[in-house]
C-alpha cells in the first residue's frame, strides 16, 4: 500500500531523474552561443511559443493540456537521445528506445501518477487530440523558427533542403496554424536565397 514517504520517495527519483534531460543536446545551438541547446531548455521554450500563438491556431484547444504535453514529450530522450527529425531511418530506429524509455522514467513515479504521464506522452505521440495535434505543430515551429534566425545554423550542418523542411513541417504546423504557415513559408524561401538553406533536390 501506498505512503506519503513512498510517494515522496518516488517523486523524488522521478524529478532528479529528469536532471539527466538537461545533458541531452539537440541539433540547434541557442542564437548567439556556441554550444548546443538541451531538451530541457526546448521544452520550456516551446511551452512559451505554444501560450504565445494560441489565437492563430485554426480550432481551440485547452492550453493548459498543451503545455502538459509539450512537458512531458522529450522525457524519453533521457535513455533514447535527440534524433535529427529528417533522418527517418533514425527516428524509426528510436521509437522502441523511447517507448521502453517511457515506460522506465514514468514507472518512478507513484502508479496512478506514472500512469497519467505516460498516457499524455502517448497521447502527443500518437497526435490523435486537439491538444496534441498543436502540441506537435509548436515543436516542429521552433527549431525552423531558430534556424530561420541563426543562419540556418543546424540546416547548413546537416545539409538539409528546402523540401525536406515543407514535407516534414508543413502538415503540422499548416493545419493547426494556416495563417502563420505562408509567412514561415516565405522566410523559407528567402533562407534558400541566402544560402542558409539547400535549395529543392529537383532544382
Amino acid at each position: 500500500m501506498s505512503t506519503p514517504t513512498a510517494d515522496f520517495a518516488a517523486i523524488t527519483a522521478f524529478v532528479l531523474e529528469l536532471e539527466k534531460l538537461k545533458g541531452v543536446l539537440r541539433k540547434n545551438r541557442p542564437l548567439g552561443q556556441t554550444r548546443y541547446e538541451n531538451t530541457a531548455e526546448h521544452s520550456w521554450q516551446i511551452c512559451l511559443l505554444a501560450m504565445s500563438v494560441l489565437p492563430h491556431a485554426s480550432e481551440p484547444v485547452e492550453i493548459g493540456a498543451v503545455v502538459q504535453l509539450l512537458l512531458v514529450h522529450d522525457i524519453p530522450e533521457i535513455d533514447a537521445g535527440d534524433v535529427n527529425v529528417y533522418d527517418a531511418a533514425g527516428r524509426a530506429a528510436a521509437e522502441a528506445k523511447e517507448e521502453a524509455a517511457a515506460q522506465r522514467i514514468f514507472g518512478l513515479l507513484p502508479a496512478e501518477t506514472g500512469a497519467q504521464m505516460y498516457a499524455l506522452w502517448r497521447e502527443f505521440t500518437t497526435g490523435t487530440s486537439a491538444e496534441a495535434r498543436y502540441a506537435r505543430a509548436i515543436d516542429r515551429m521552433m527549431p525552423v523558427l531558430q534556424n530561420l534566425n541563426s543562419a540556418g545554423q543546424s540546416w547548413r550542418e546537416n545539409g538539409i533542403r528546402i523540401d525536406q523542411v515543407t514535407r516534414m513541417n508543413h502538415p503540422k504546423i499548416s493545419g493547426m496554424f494556416p495563417t502563420l504557415w505562408p509567412q514561415i513559408e516565405q522566410q523559407l524561401i528567402a533562407a534558400v536565397a541566402r544560402g542558409d538553406l539547400g535549395a529543392a533536390q529537383d532544382e
